[in-house]
């Protein structure tokens, strides 16, 4: 009998360009892994290379708000301009099948997803250095200098919100951050709050 039946959900986070997607995909290589990942619905345009339905739903903006009103989401946010969120629906369905959802959002997205699911692991990602995050953000080359402007902005104010999270991982390198984030999650399943009463059932069973 496992002790811990049901999946976690990881929330990865912190400011725009630190790596969350990069860590993300790395986290997902690591072998014999029980991630999956939430894929967030935006109205956003697609970027090259990005697929809908996997990278993100991408709809239009008449469509997301209409899933608001309807209380469909986790979390959302609206973020430059655009729309970001995560369905609901999909997050349970998951975690019944006992997988660790990963969700990568932006730090505002985050901090609602807190409040409705305090018992979600929090993680926010922070860069060796913070010219470093200035230096990715400028040479991204996805986006006009007023929106680059705007993240930087963005990111210079979220960086004081990290005491909020559970843990603090640095992206001095991807993969040394991924390994960090699968000790968290491996850490969180025997916590005493998440694995107690499946104990003392087990206890009860053997004394059968």
């Amino acid at each position: 009998m496992k002790l811990n039946e049901r999946g976690l959900l990881v929330v990865i986070s912190g400011p725009s360009g630190v790596g969350k997607g990069t860590i993300r995909k790395a986290l997902f290589k690591i072998p014999d892994n029980n991630f999956c990942y939430s894929v967030s619905m935006t109205t956003r345009k697609p970027r090259q290379g990005e697929v809908d339905g996997v990278d993100y739903f991408f709809v239009s903006r008449e469509e997301f708000e209409e899933r608001i009103k309807n209380n469909g989401f986790l979390e959302y946010a609206e973020f430059v301009g655009e729309y970001y969120g995560t369905p609901m629906d999909y997050i349970e369905k998951q975690m019944d099948k006992g997988k660790e959802v990963i969700i990568e959002i932006e730090v505002q997205g985050a901090l609602q997803v807190r409040e409705r699911l305090p018992e979600a692991v929090f993680i926010f990602i922070v860069p060796p250095s913070k010219k470093s995050l200035l230096d990715r953000l400028k040479i991204r080359g996805t986006e006009e200098a007023s929106k680059i402007q705007e993240r930087i902005n963005k990111a210079e104010r979220e960086f004081g919100l990290a005491y909020k999270y559970d843990y603090i991982v640095v992206n001095d390198q991807v993969e040394n951050a991924a390994d960090r984030i699968y000790a968290i999650i491996r850490a969180e399943h025997a916590k005493t709050e998440r694995s107690i009463h499946k104990y003392y059932k087990l206890l009860e069973e053997e004394n059968d």
